[in-house]
Formats: C-alpha cells, structure tokens, sequence
C-alpha cells in the first residue's frame, strides 16, 4: 500500500532560517531514501537535505529563494509502505560470522584526508553508526562511523596516515552484516570530541566557513558553496560568467581558479596582485617542512583578506595604570585573581556604550552601518594548533570576578581544541593582548566584520616629571586599529583618551 506523506525541514543546528538556493527533484520524480531533495545555505554553510524515505515527488512546497525553518514542509511523496521500504531498514544478510572491511566511504571533495583520531581498539564491541575514527582537511574535521555491527578484529590506519575514498580502515567480525543505510559524513569545525552519528534525517553541512564570511546569493544559475563566493568576491570575479563542471552545474575550486588563471593569462584581471617569488631554499643549507595546521591556513587566508580589503589605522597611546596595579594587588592578598585584562573589558564596554561606531559592522553593500546593542567582544588565544578568537558575551553584566573565571575556561577549551563554531561568531570588537609576552607596541590587524581592535603590549615602569622630582608611573602601551571608511582620526582620538580615562579613574569597572 502507499500513502502520501510530508517531508519536512528536521533540525538543522543553531540556524533560525536558511535560504533555498536549489531544489534538487521535480514534480514525478522517483526518489530513493537519502537522495538529496533541496539544497540550503546559511550565512556559515551550504547543506543538502536528503529524503527520509523512498516515494515518487506529488508537490513542492517551497521556491527557490524562500526562507525556511524546522518544521516547514519542504514536499509531499507517495511513499510505499514502511514494511516494505527497505531503504529505511537494516538487513540481516547472513547469519554466520564473517570478516567485513570497512573502508574510506565518499566524503566529498577530498583527495586525502589525515587520520587525527583513531576512536576504537581491536577487541571492542560495536553498533551500527559508531564512529572508528576521525579525519582532518584544511576545511573541516569528520567522524566516520561503521557500516556494520560488531567485532573490531584489526586496524588498518595509524595517526597521521594520509587516506582517501576506499582506503580500508579495519576489519570486523560481524555475525549478521547489518548495513546502515547510507548516511552523509558530519563535519565540524573546531571540536573533535566524538560525536553522535548523524541520522537519515539530519542534513549535512557540506562546507563550513569558521570565519564568518558574509555569503552571497549566485547571479543567474550560478550555484557555489560559501567558501567559494568568498574567494571569487576577494578575487572580484562575477560567478556567473564561471562555468560550474560539478553537480549540477555547481562552481568548484577548480572551475573558478581556471577562469581566473585564464583571465591573468590574457591580461584581463586588472589589479591582481602579484604573487612572490618560489625559490628552492634548500641550495642555500639544510632546510624542512613543517606543515601548517588547518587553523593556521584559516586564520592566514581570513587575516590576508582583511588586511586587502579594510583600509587601516592604528592609533597608538599609553594609559597610567597605577591605580588599577593597586586595586589588583589587593584583591589578590584576599584571593581573588583578577588579569589586566579584565578591566580592559569593562573599560572597553563603557567606552563604546559612548562611541557605538566602534561596535558595529558594515553590511554587504558597504553603504550602511549595522550598530549592535549588545556588547560582546572577542579575545585572541594563543593554542598548539594557532590563533583563535573565541567571543566573551554580554560583558557589561558581568563582575570582574566573573570575566576572569569565564576566559580562564575559555582558554583551556581553546588549547584542548573543544571550541564550537558558536563559540568564536557575535563580537562586536575584539582585543589582542601580548601583555604576557612582551614588546612596546604592534598594529593588530582588524578582525572583519568588526571595524576595530584593540593591542594591548606589557606594561612597564615609567619615569614621569611630576614638578619637582621623577615619578614612576606604571604604564600600559595600547594600540587601537579601526577601518578609515567608518571611523576616522577624530572619533580614534576620542575613543582612545576616553578609554585611557576609564582606565586611571576606575569609575564604572569595580
């Protein structure tokens, strides 16, 4: 018997609404359990939506364009009867134990991959879905888990292998070869704490951006992931004048470094920036290769673009912190440890309560600015893998106390790699503190979208005049860099002597 049943948007992470950029099946069309039915994309990622169940398509419900959230019905299929959908149901094949290889499934747009995590032991016992290990790109961690039940009778793969499609991983012993139906790869981001497999029902991201860049709908047919409109708007290439060879005419990495490559070769890019020079340092003595972590190769593509695209200024001053050195010396005796960088924060949220074009972003078009209410600020951590900028949320709420306990969390999240995605997206300005490390001063790039940071350096000890003898005054050098087309010299001024003010009196931190 068949019925016809509503397929429906299931959750899909920390996403009020995404946008439909594709609809994958027509009107008629016979689709399998998993096929993929729409293609939706956020502002962080694009994903694929497969179908729960097999059927034949008798409406669509949404258009091209159209924002939807968890529970809209995205279409309507004639499904055959659950018993005898055998696409949403394990099958039990043979019933004496055999040997089953498990081996690199389809992950998408990847060559190789590097083994960062092997889950399971020879020996252990497993259920369908279990992840075995985990695989790192330059784009994104993935957990692959076991098609069958049972036994992990050998391992195959040690940590830093390099793998791809088919590459077998393990043996196991398995008594009933029960198949999990084919599910997408999950990909993260930051964490690499195992994590629950996904279902047939759970979309899968396909790629993911940990630099939040601002993501743009395709002119014409065009169709891209958002790492891909990044790169061509920094490129400054129209996608749709670049012919997509993927799926369905989807604009690859390929495609659109060919159309540039073919663009420079014919002279027509216009300012495109000359590349360095490659030259073989090894004639020159001993050398070695030491190969940049994934967060090295983010950070240096999103800072590189910042730094092109936001013209700069740093403005540099020194604040006398005697009276904040005194403060914290006396919560210490009684207990209480409190950073500098504390009460930078909260002198950094009373400044910009007065001066909101600090807290703020540009939108899209560039011609309008985007003033956020609230007051988050994200602060750059230095871990084993490279910079990242995890956000400290609502700071004007919360005690000095307070701060110090929640960055001393967030850093060792940071150096443990147990970030989320979430954990580093909202600030409005961040500070990037080398206090502990040492040197006077240093420009600090400006984290886009945001229209400023703050550099702080070490503090040190200097001798001020005071009219009759030298005055040691305990001294903080501090760097302010904000993009020219939303502030200008007059407001970087006015921010930095009203911070340096906040910062002496302590009214309004303690």
């Amino acid at each position: 018997m068949t019925s016809i049943k509503n397929i429906t948007l299931p959750d899909i992470g920390d996403f009020d609404e995404v946008e439909v950029i594709e609809i994958l099946v027509n009107i008629g069309d016979k689709i399998s359990a998993d096929d993929s039915i729409i293609t939706l994309e956020s502002d962080k990622t694009s994903m694929e939506i497969p179908s729960p169940f097999a059927g034949i398509v008798t409406k669509i419900n949404v258009n091209i364009g159209d924002k939807i959230k968890q529970g809209d019905v995205i279409l309507s299929a004639e499904s055959e009867d659950d018993l005898q959908n055998t696409s949403q149901s394990t099958k039990t094949e043979h019933s004496e134990p055999q040997i089953v290889p498990v081996v690199v499934p389809d992950i998408g747009d990847f060559d190789e991959v590097e083994v960062i995590e092997i889950l399971v032991s020879a020996g252990d016992e497993l259920s369908i879905e279990d992840s075995i290990v985990t695989l790192e790109s330059d784009k994104a961690s993935m957990e692959i888990p076991t098609p069958v039940a049972g036994k992990v009778i050998d391992i195959n793969v040690a940590l830093g292998d390099k793998i791809s499609l088919g590459t077998l991983i393990l043996n196991i012993e398995s008594t009933g070869v029960e198949k999990a139906p084919e599910t997408p790869i999950e990909t993260k981001t930051q964490s690499h704490a195992p994590a629950p497999a996904p279902t047939p029902s759970t979309p899968t991201p396909i790629t993911t951006n940990v630099n939040q860049a601002i993501s743009t709908l395709p002119k014409g047919n065009s169709h891209a992931s958002p790492s891909i409109r990044k790169l061509a708007r920094e490129l400054g290439v129209d996608l749709s004048s670049v012919t997509g060879t993927g799926q369905k005419g989807r604009i690859l990495d390929a495609d659109l470094k060919g159309y540039v490559k073919q663009l420079m070769t014919s002279g027509n890019l216009g300012g495109a920036i000359p590349k360095t020079p490659v030259i073989d340092f090894s004639k020159f003595g001993d050398t070695e290769t030491l190969a940049l972590s994934r967060i090295n190769k983010l950070s240096g593509k999103h800072l590189t673009a910042c730094w092109l695209n936001i013209p700069h200024v740093t403005q540099f001053d020194e604040v006398n912190i005697n009276q904040m050195e005194a403060y914290r010396q006396e919560q210490k005796a009684n207990g209480v440890k409190l950073t500098p960088l504390v009460f930078i924060m909260k002198a950094l949220v009373q400044t910009l309560k007065n001066h909101p074009r600090f807290n703020a972003s540009l939108d899209e078009s560039g011609e309008n600015l985007i003033i956020k209410k609230y007051f988050n600020l994200g602060i750059a951590m230095d871990t084993p893998k490279g910079l990242v900028v995890p956000v400290i949320r609502d700071v004007e709420q919360k005690s000095l106390a307070d701060l110090a306990k929640e960055i001393f969390k967030t850093s060792k999240n940071a150096r443990e790699g147990k970030l989320r995605p979430a954990d580093m997206q909202g600030a409005g300005l961040s500070i990037s503190s080398l206090g502990g490390i040492g040197g006077t001063q240093f420009t600090p790039i400006v984290n886009a979208p945001e229209v400023a940071i703050l550099g702080v350096s070490r503090s040190y000890f200097k001798p001020v005049w005071g009219g009759e003898n030298f005055i040691p005054i305990l001294t903080l050098p501090l760097a302010l860099s904000y993009d020219h087309r939303v502030i200008d010299g007059v407001q970087g001024g006015q921010f930095m002597a009203e911070l340096n003010n906040t910062l002496q009196d302590m009214k309004g931190i303690v």
